[in-house]
């Protein structure tokens, strides 16, 4: 069934689902199809988000387990409501004592029957980890922690299990062929409680004797204990990212598909959910295989659905980051990605691109860091490719190299000059990554590879450049060369390149370059500072001829500011010079020894995220833990690995000062100049997810007003009672974000009347005349003899500069007017009145 407009909800021990029961009603109401849900397996305890899941056959019991899903499923399905589940098919949260799976291959390595569901490489070029497992968890270099008594052999009478216990949180099972040694050194034929005392006793690592017996003892076992900073070296199984708690899994072995997709498989089978978001796409070795799979077995599960349960085809997209230019494969059966490509064209379209030029200027002065983007981009690149991802790299130069060996004609490519060519690609690769299983290649990949081998010939010279090409035939399964290996290789290179760039761009890059910070989000080409009207309508155009269903998103769990932070930042491009007298007043009062380049984007999280009621007891809290996060991503003046409480407690003591002092006042001064600038946009933001083609979705809470920061601020509780209230009123209050819901409900209301119009219907763009024909954007929606107009205004920063209101003075729109298909011609001014935007059957 596909949905008509998601609701997002973040489920968590503190918002389990009996929580979401009140809230039935209200998303009726507002319009919502579909309740699209965080993912609910058995995560870690206490998790906030549910991404780290350690039993993904089972429903959490934090969220009240499989009995409470099912009594929300029914609530929903009685209004008519469905679910749509994310899942987590490229990871699992490892470490700590709660995996099984996890627990079961450090216990007895390849002999596991789980070992096949991590990507480990069983045979590195590191031969003291052949036949291992790196766990890389201690806090300390392995001596420091081994003397310290921070390692304990410990008893799990449940389990008749023998662990070595660090920091009481990581368990590290010891090897059954152990045992009898134990015992005996113990006095004792069986393992009991008593046993396990004597056992602890003499390994106490505290003591040089013991200290002695646990190290042998560690060194016999199937994993080996190690300092977490040695991670990005040494590690020889696949992370998400470079988080060592989250193991990459094989999806790709039909016995781990099998395994992780039993719960929503049944789940979808039953009639309880009525489709998938999956998760990190790109971390999987074939995606197109993957999906491909997925939405085989989802049709297969529709025939055991209940009668009463909506009939398929069950809705099916991926969280996928496409890059300028790039496009989501048709083959993958899905039906589009789950909504940060729309974020980013949304975003850029409410940007003035007369700003571009001064506020580049502005930042390359203030900050002394490169003008543009691309140029910051490829720094990050080398730097996580070198800090974070060096060992995965030299396994894909392994992989290559022996690809090379493999054939006489290219026997002679040295892994040196592949490691520089390898280093030279991903360090101006233009995607995440590409599809091609090395024995084929996607259709849709040819332009990433020929931009990305372009860009690294640039990049290496010429001598080398004949490898660049060699390199990415390779990754379009041409050239020479055993397949086995060269499948092999091209795998490793493509669940590399996809790391790098989600590390190196958007937790890295993003947070370094500080020109304007709405156009630094999850999924954003910063490159590209606006949109035009053209650009937006030609999108639309194309994904309903592509992806007609695709997810619409303008803020997600994941965003690094609100959606309506973002809407009121823009409004400074299209006032350039006043942000940039304003910011060089404020940069004045940064004292020595904070650099400017930080300084910035603090003012412009002050001025994004204020609230349009004053400033509340949280806000400087709030400020100051995005601030630090802001810090240590950026990875210039302190990191997560390598933190500079100096320097951070500095920033926040200033940040805090400036809410504490005067700088109060002219910060709400010049919001105020703004902010109903703002409020359009993000109402223009709304209205335009809800009515363009594709599925809108509403993130959790901003229907009202999000001024919201980067995670987890984005995840805090929301007031639903206020919305709910606020929507049995039909309340328009500006400053409680209520005008916004009751935009997002009128739009909403009417994709349920007319359902095909929406789905199904044509979009155009369509012709205004007069002296704000630049200011409106206009299309039509047309399905049969249904015909929708909708209007937004666009870059009136100007226009309500200073006013205590979105609504435009009278006179502004003059003779402005929207030329509809068939001779009706209609006034702005008319059209608009009070509101900012219209919608309007013609």
């Amino acid at each position: 069934m596909t949905p008509r407009a998601t609701y997002r909800i973040q489920f968590h021990k503190d918002f389990p689902f009996s929580a979401a029961l009140p809230l039935v009603d209200y998303l009726a109401d507002l319009g919502i199809s579909h309740l699209y849900a965080s993912p609910i397996a058995t995560a870690r305890a206490g998790s906030t988000h549910g991404y780290d899941v350690v039993d993904p056959t089972t429903i959490n019991p934090e969220l009240g387990g499989e009995a409470d899903f099912r009594a929300l499923a029914a609530a929903l399905r009685a209004r008519g409501l469905g679910i749509i589940l994310d899942i987590v098919p490229n990871h699992m949260a490892v470490g700590g004592a709660d995996n099984e799976w996890w627990l079961d291959v450090l216990e007895k390595g390849a002999q596991s029957p789980y070992a096949r569901y991590f990507d480990i490489d069983w045979a590195p070029a590191d031969r003291e980890l052949e036949g291992k497992v790196l766990a890389p968890f201690l806090g300390a270099p392995y001596d420091e922690v081994l003397a310290s008594g921070d390692l304990v052999l410990d008893y799990e009478p449940d389990k008749r299990r023998l662990s070595v216990l660090a920091y009481g949180t990581h368990r590290f099972p010891i090897r059954r062929d152990d045992y009898p040694a134990l015992l005996a050194e113990a006095g004792s034929e069986r393992l009991n409680d008593a046993a396990a005392e004597e056992l602890k006793t003499l390994y106490d690592g505290t003591r040089d004797a013991g200290r002695e017996r646990l190290h042998a003892l560690l060194d016999r076992q199937l994993h080996r204990l190690a300092w977490w900073r040695v991670a990005g070296d040494e590690i020889n199984w696949r992370r998400f990212f470079e988080i060592t708690e989250l193991a990459g899994l094989r999806v790709e072995d039909p016995a781990v598909f099998d395994a992780v997709h039993a719960l929503p498989l049944r789940l979808y089978g039953e009639g309880l959910i009525d489709g998938v978001r999956v998760d990190h796409v790109d971390g999987l070795a074939d995606p197109t295989d993957y999906c491909r799979r997925l939405r085989a077995a989802l049709d297969v599960a529709a025939a055991s659905r209940l009668p009463e349960a909506p009939g398929g085809p069950a809705y099916l997209v991926v969280e996928k980051i496409l890059a300028e230019g790039e496009r989501l494969p048709p083959e993958w059966g899905t039906d589009g990605t789950s909504g940060y490509d729309y974020m980013n064209e949304a975003a850029a379209l409410l940007h003035d691109p007369a700003g571009e030029a001064p506020l580049s200027d502005f930042w390359a002065e203030l900050s002394g860091r490169p003008r543009d983007f691309a140029e910051e981009e490829k720094a990050a690149r080398l730097e996580i490719l070198s800090r974070s991802f060096s060992g995965q790299l030299e396994a894909a130069v392994a992989a290559f190299h022996a690809l090379a060996r493999s054939d006489v004609s290219t026997r002679d490519v040295s892994a040196g000059a592949l490691r520089r060519g390898l280093t030279a690609l991903l360090s101006v690769f233009p995607a995440y990554r590409t599809y091609g299983t090395g024995d084929g290649a996607v259709e849709t990949d040819a332009p990433i590879r020929a931009d990305a081998a372009a860009r690294a010939k640039a990049e290496i010279g010429p001598a080398e450049a004949p490898l660049i090409d060699r390199v990415v035939g390779w990754l379009a399964g041409e050239g020479p060369g055993d397949l086995a290996l060269r499948r092999d290789a091209v795998r490793r290179f493509q669940q590399l390149s996809a790391p790098v760039s989600a590390k190196a761009v958007e937790d890295t890059a993003f947070y370094r370059y500080g020109r304007l910070l709405s156009r630094t989000d999850v999924g954003f080409d910063p490159g590209r500072f606006a949109a035009t009207p053209e650009h937006f309508a030609r999108a639309s155009v194309e994904r309903l001829e592509t992806f007609p269903h695709a997810l619409l998103a303008t803020a997600t769990h994941d965003h690094k500011r609100g959606e309506d932070v973002r809407a009121r930042l823009a409004v400074l491009s299209e006032l350039p010079e006043r942000w940039i007298e304003t910011a060089r007043r404020w940069l004045a009062r940064v004292p020595d020894g904070i650099d400017a380049g930080d300084a910035y984007p603090l003012f412009q999280t002050l001025v994004g995220a204020w609230p349009l009621a004053g400033g509340t007891d949280d806000f400087g809290a709030r400020v100051a833990a995005w601030q630090t996060k802001a810090l240590r991503e950026a990875k210039l003046r302190s990191s997560w690995t390598h933190p500079d409480e100096v320097y951070e407690q500095r920033c926040e003591a200033f940040a805090r000062d400036l809410l504490a002092g005067g700088f109060v006042a002219e910060l709400e001064s010049f919001v105020g100049e703004i902010a109903a600038a703002g409020a359009v946009n993000a109402i223009t933001q709304a209205v335009l997810r809800c009515t363009v083609p594709g599925v809108p979705d509403c993130y959790q809470g901003t229907e009202f007003w999000d001024f919201s920061l980067v995670d987890p601020d984005n995840r805090r509780p929301v007031g639903f009672a206020a919305r709910i209230e606020a929507l049995a009123e039909g309340a328009d209050d500006w400053r409680s974000g209520a005008v916004k819901q009751k935009a997002i409900a009128e739009a909403l209301a009417l994709r349920r009347e007319k359902p095909q119009l929406f789905a199904q219907g044509r979009f155009e763009r369509i012709a205004v005349t007069g002296p704000r024909a630049d200011h409106v954007f206009a299309f039509l929606r047309t399905h049969g003899e249904d015909r929708l107009l909708v209007t937004v205004p666009l870059h009136v920063g100007a226009a309500l500069h200073g006013l205590d209101a979105p609504v435009f003075p009278a006179q502004y729109w003059d003779d402005t007017q929207i030329v509809v298909p068939g001779g009706e011609v209609l006034e702005a001014a008319e059209l608009f009145g009070e509101r900012s935007y219209a919608l309007r059957r013609v």
